[in-house]
């Protein structure tokens, strides 16, 4: 196994309802998350058992923290790009992290997803405005413009197998790598 920068996600699902504005991320957490990923460097490892038993061990120790992607509430209406209390106390969070000292040489992407729901063409014009709607808040925030890069991806990538399942609605944010 190789690990690499670009491998480590923040996943920001699009669920639909969601009432507490309590940020289920701290910043120190998301600081931890981002900066041991980037020191992390190449390993190897062996496993003992079955492939599938080796595939699996491998998906589940994928970060330090033995998860491939670091994942926060942010709700967003269906058919809209508008971040809510929750998500912007989630983003707030965010923002805090991506200020702290141990994160202020990386850059990062903002890839905006959709469901199957909609044409391909519109779900790539609303996965963009997602995705600009966190870049937005997030320099807003105090974030330098040129940390953030706003991407659509549309429908590509689903989270789950169901291409309609509201959990493919979301934001991922990684590590920007040159």
């Amino acid at each position: 196994m190789q690990w690499s920068s670009s491998a480590f996600v923040l996943a920001v699902v699009f669920f639909s309802s969601h009432a507490s504005a309590d940020p289920v991320q701290k910043s120190e957490d998301i600081v931890k998350f981002f900066a041991g990923a980037a020191d992390l460097g190449k390993s190897r490892g062996i496993c003992v058992g079955s492939e599938e038993e080796c595939k699996s061990k491998t998906k589940a120790n994928d970060t330090p923290a033995g998860k491939s992607s670091l994942d926060m509430l942010i709700n967003f209406g269906l058919d809209s790009a508008e971040l809510d209390t929750t998500a912007r106390a989630e983003l707030t969070e965010f923002a805090k992290a991506l200020k702290d000292s141990r994160l202020r040489t990386f850059d990062f992407v903002v890839e905006g997803y959709t469901d199957a729901t909609g044409t391909v063409h519109y779900n790539e014009g609303l996965s963009q405005r997602r995705a600009q709607s966190v870049a937005t808040f997030l320099t807003a925030s105090g974030i330098e413009t040129a940390r953030i890069n706003a991407i659509g991806m549309g429908e590509k990538n689903p989270r789950s197998p169901n291409p309609y399942d509201p959990v493919n609605r979301r934001v991922e944010m990684r590590i920007k790598t040159q």
